[in-house]
């Protein structure tokens, strides 16, 4: 069946469920569209003007549900796939950010399928630019060069758990490896609490990504992300700073761990009407490669953005990425740069629905 059908498919199903007094259907998206401009965007110091999709936030549709069945329980499930405005095809399989089943109640939540870790969950409240494409590095560095020095943002083949206990949220992700080799052969796991009171936030997490077991070693690659923050927010402003650390241990003990640390600062300004101003600065720091091969790169970028309404927003953002050694960076996490600085700028519109 061609996917467009399954996905006519699915609403159908949707609207029937919705009919029955004792569950709850949502159908919901966020669509965000823009233009930008990007310098050293190809070799030659070629620039690129595009319409892109997601500036503020990545695209998607999706539905969601739950269903009341005693006892203070819920069954409870998700189906969310990413949208790529510029084209109107689908960002990657037809529900690759969210495919998921599982219970609600006192205890907290425990789901199953494929989902956002708990440690995406928590940094991303404590992200300035909440993880925009149109410039964030919270999730991971440019996509230029051999590392990202980032986090894993999604599980499959997963369990995951989510609890608050007054001001502390907590939570654990589990993703099963799956291999016949070993019990923990490409197994992944995250882990987060976070505290909110009184306007101040703090948050730490731990996550581990395993690789599978080289015969030549007896070894796997690890991966291994540590974070830490805070936010303060006092009057129209709220502050923002965070600290991650990246190892990557080869099982290749003939190449070279890798430690990233990467740290970003920010402020959001909202005293305005319908307006927030925000301005970060994200910065990475490689340790233990060949001299002269750290690039180091630091993003500087600044966005404007005011609501049309409660759903619709429109926004202006401006950004620049320079590394050091004259190695290339970009401010990408996905497209590539081309040159040792680059520097780019973006307006759209976003709706949520």
């Amino acid at each position: 069946m061609k996917s467009s059908s399954f996905a006519v498919a699915v609403l159908a199903l949707g609207a029937s469920a919705a009919a029955h007094a004792q569950s709850s259907v949502q159908v919901y998206g966020l669509l965000d569209a823009g233009v930008d401009y990007a310098s050293d965007a190809g070799a030659g110091g070629k620039s690129a003007t595009r319409v892109s999709s997601g500036g503020m936030n990545t695209s998607r549709w999706g539905l969601r549900g739950s269903e009341d069945i005693g006892a203070g329980l819920k069954a409870v499930w998700n189906l969310e796939g990413g949208v790529l405005m510029d084209t109107g095809g689908m960002d990657g399989a037809l529900f690759r950010r969210q495919a998921y089943v599982g219970l609600d109640g006192k205890f907290g939540r425990v789901v199953l399928g494929r989902s956002f870790t708990s440690v995406y969950d928590t940094v991303i409240q404590f992200d300035p630019m909440g993880f925009a494409p149109f410039y964030s590095w919270a999730t991971s560095g440019p996509a230029t060069g051999p590392s990202k020095y980032g986090m894993t943002t999604g599980f499959d083949n997963m369990v995951k758990y989510s609890g608050a206990t007054g001001a502390f949220k907590y939570g654990a992700t589990y993703g099963f490896g799956e291999q016949s080799s070993g019990a923990r052969d490409s197994a992944k796991i995250a882990t987060a609490v976070s505290y909110s009171a009184g306007g101040l936030g703090l948050m730490g997490t731990w996550e581990r990504v395993n690789g599978n077991t080289l015969a030549a070693s007896g070894r796997r690659d690890e991966n291994t992300v540590i974070h830490a923050g805070a936010t303060y927010e006092a009057g129209s402003f709220k502050m923002y700073l965070v600290a991650r650390d990246y190892q990557a241990e080869s099982g290749n003990r003939t190449l070279r761990d890798v430690e990233g640390k990467t740290v970003w600062a920010g402020v959001a300004w909202k005293g305005l009407p319908n307006t927030t101003i925000t301005g970060a600065v994200y910065k990475i720091d490689v340790s233990n490669v060949a001299a002269g091969a750290d690039a180091d790169p630091t993003l500087y970028v600044a966005r404007y953005r005011y609501a049309l309404s409660k759903r619709t927003d429109v926004y202006v953002a401006a950004a620049y990425a320079k590394a050091k050694n004259a190695r290339l960076t970009g401010l990408s996490r996905d497209d590539a740069g081309f040159a040792d600085t680059q520097r780019g700028v973006i307006t759209g519109v976003q709706h949520r629905f």
